[in-house]
């Protein structure tokens, strides 16, 4: 019987043109920005819950404990966005691409994310507990702590990451691609189902396997 095929993240590039600068911008809670291209602007402890950013790109903007739940990212380019505590809950991220984000805490649980591409930078905690991710890809990234609890995945891929701790307790995942990645622990082995790994890493998960299953190897 012949392999079931690995469904790849279908995410179409991000293209912007015609955009206007906002050097000063005016953050406010539930406001609309389409067509904006914020440069190292600083909205660190800012307001913006809600708030609807549309085909706009930010260059090395900082949202240190900035206040995004429940914002809307769509059709946005984000180059090494920087936040030491990213607070960033039920927040909605479609078409979106993240270069080399800087980010300590991310706290991006019960979100969504589609079609969506993040490229290298290191975080310390990515929250995604609860979240829906459909097409998403993540490579070359340092992710101290990664919590999948209870999240639903389909077509995601993490490539050449470097992964510390991997929580999928919950999770419900489908075409969720870890080949090339490391990871040092992994918590609720039973959330793996559905997921894709490679024969190395297949054998570091092998001692972690039989303790779940109560399988002694003598």
């Amino acid at each position: 019987m012949a392999a079931a095929k690995l469904a790849a993240p279908r995410i179409p590039a991000v293209r912007l043109e015609g955009l206007r600068d906002d050097p000063a911008p005016d953050f406010r809670r539930g406001e609309r920005y389409d067509g904006v291209r914020f440069s190292q602007v600083r909205a660190d402890g800012e307001e913006l819950g809600g708030a609807d950013f549309i085909e706009c790109e930010f260059d090395r903007a900082s949202f240190n404990e900035t206040q995004l739940r429940g914002a809307t990212f769509r059709d946005c380019i984000l180059s090494e966005p920087y936040a030491p505590v990213l607070s960033a809950a039920r927040t909605s991220w479609r078409d979106v691409e993240i270069g080399n984000p800087r980010w300590g805490s991310a706290e991006l649980y019960e979100g969504s994310w589609q079609s969506v591409r993040v490229d290298g930078g290191k975080l310390d905690f990515l929250n995604l507990r609860g979240s829906k991710l459909q097409d998403v890809q993540v490579s070359g990234c340092i992710i101290n702590e990664l919590d999948l609890g209870s999240c639903t995945a389909n077509r995601v891929v993490f490539k050449d990451c470097v992964i510390g701790t991997l929580d999928v307790t919950g999770a419900k995942l489908k075409d969720v691609d870890l080949r090339g990645s490391e990871f040092k622990a992994v918590n609720g082995l039973g959330g793996l189902s559905g997921v894709v790994i490679d024969d190395y890493q297949l054998s570091l998960l092998a001692p972690l396997l039989a303790g779940h299953l109560g399988i002694r190897v003598l």
